[in-house]
């Protein structure tokens, strides 16, 4: 079912990170403002999600904040909502970002998470259509890559718990000798704010409150993806890599 147009289509994007994986970029301004052929990520991403039909756009800043804040000062947008979540004082992780934007998403049935660091052409108008038609707290959208921290999901595809292949070390709370399956995160998450209220705002990574709410409510779910692109673009090489790439393209 499509939303109707005058309906809220919300988008958190996460953009407070410190880019230390980018920091000869990151030395005079936030990982949201590195370029990618000569446009800023945070533009990419905005932009990509407004034309999925997203109208409301809440960013959470610390590193260099004001340079975002600036940034919006010389923009203009039609019929869009954006807002500020501001951390400049507390850096608070994933969890935190959440639980402290959580009164701007009063009004939103759903919120798209976004990195700003991740491009790609996932078709996020049908997954969050879907998401809101689903009785679900939560969908990770995972991906197969050949990383070593995987998020782990027991066969009815509900979160039970983080693994490092690396170390071996598993954080969740059921026997691994029972089946799971291992999926890579891909920096992409939709929530229903309402599952979120009852946590405190602290620092905290989600994935400690998702697993909180999967023991509670057995409805954080994985949904595999298949998009055409995507990057991550936490260093200089998959920038590189993703600039190359995306020129081929046109």
């Amino acid at each position: 079912m499509s939303m109707k147009m005058n309906e809220k289509r919300t988008a958190f994007i996460l953009a407070a990170g410190l880019g230390t994986r980018l920091k000869e970029l990151t030395s005079d301004r936030p990982k949201a403002l590195v370029e990618l052929n000569q446009k800023p990520l945070l533009e990419i991403v905005i932009n990509n999600l407004i034309s999925q039909n997203f109208n409301h756009f809440v960013i959470n800043i610390h590193h260099y904040g004001d340079k975002i804040i600036n940034y919006f000062n010389t923009k203009k947008y039609e019929n869009i909502t954006i807002e500020i979540s501001d951390e400049r004082e507390l850096l608070l992780d994933t969890g935190g970002a959440i639980l402290q934007a959580l009164p701007y998403f009063k009004d939103s049935k759903a919120v798209l998470i976004h990195n700003v660091d991740i491009i790609t052409d996932i078709d996020f108008q049908s997954v969050y259509d879907n998401f809101i038609n689903s009785d679900d707290a939560a969908w990770l959208l995972t991906q197969n890559r050949n990383n070593k921290r995987k998020i782990v999901f027991d066969t009815n595809d509900n979160y039970v718990g983080r693994m490092n292949l690396e170390t071996n070390v598993f954080d969740g709370d059921i026997d691994l000798q029972n089946n799971f399956k291992l999926f890579s995160f891909s920096g992409l998450h939709l929530i229903r704010p309402e599952y979120f209220y009852n946590f405190e705002v602290k620092k905290c990574y989600v994935f400690d409150l998702y697993k909180e709410i999967s023991k509670h409510h057995n409805n954080v779910k994985s949904k595999f993806i298949q998009p055409n692109y995507w990057f991550d673009l936490g260093t200089q090489e998959q920038l590189k890599e993703a600039s190359s790439w995306l020129l081929s393209q046109k």
